[in-house]
């Protein structure tokens, strides 16, 4: 897997420069939680800012058979985790999708995800007029007791893969 994410490293990165200049969503600090030998699913976290009201809609990855946007919240006083049609991102405002909240949701994982590694992650978003437009990254992969906020361990290394920003702004990535 590492040849392979090292090849779609290059493509993405070279694509992310492509569609900077038409940066209409911003990601921060994305990263996928690490799994243990057999586990067969994981979430991608993030912090989504968008100049113009949209809406993530989807996701992809070949790491996992499924990718799913997901939501956690409390029913009958029991907390469920669902999938969700679209999360929206009002115009300015910066949505955190967390654990224990909003996340992207790897299901049916082709094989262990471990720390250190790249995750190539395609996000699909749709504007209000129902045009829709997607975005490739890599997230970098943190242990499995890394705290909501992303920041574990001490590594000092930020969190936006290979410890550069995907745009040259100093976030992560932006769509078209």
């Amino acid at each position: 897997m590492n040849t392979f994410i090292l090849r779609a490293a290059f493509g993405i990165s070279a694509m992310v420069i492509a569609v900077a200049s038409h940066a209409q969503v911003v990601i921060d600090e994305p990263w996928v939680r690490a799994t243990v030998p057999n586990q067969s699913g994981t979430g991608a976290f993030m912090k989504l800012t968008s100049e113009k009201d949209t809406k993530l809609v989807g996701a992809a990855s070949p790491v996992a058979e499924h990718v799913e946007v997901h939501e956690m919240a409390m029913e009958n006083n029991v907390m469920k985790m669902r999938q969700i049609p679209g999360l929206e991102l009002p115009a300015g405002q910066t949505v955190e999708l967390k654990p224990g909240g909003y996340h992207i949701m790897f299901l049916n994982l082709h094989q262990q995800v471990k720390e250190g590694q790249q995750v190539p992650l395609t996000l699909m978003f749709e504007s209000p007029d129902g045009q829709r437009s997607s975005m490739e990254l890599l997230a970098p992969v943190k242990p499995l007791s890394t705290p909501a906020g992303g920041h574990g361990h001490g590594h000092g290394q930020p969190a936006h893969g290979h410890g550069q920003p995907a745009h040259g702004h100093g976030h992560g990535a932006a769509m078209q």
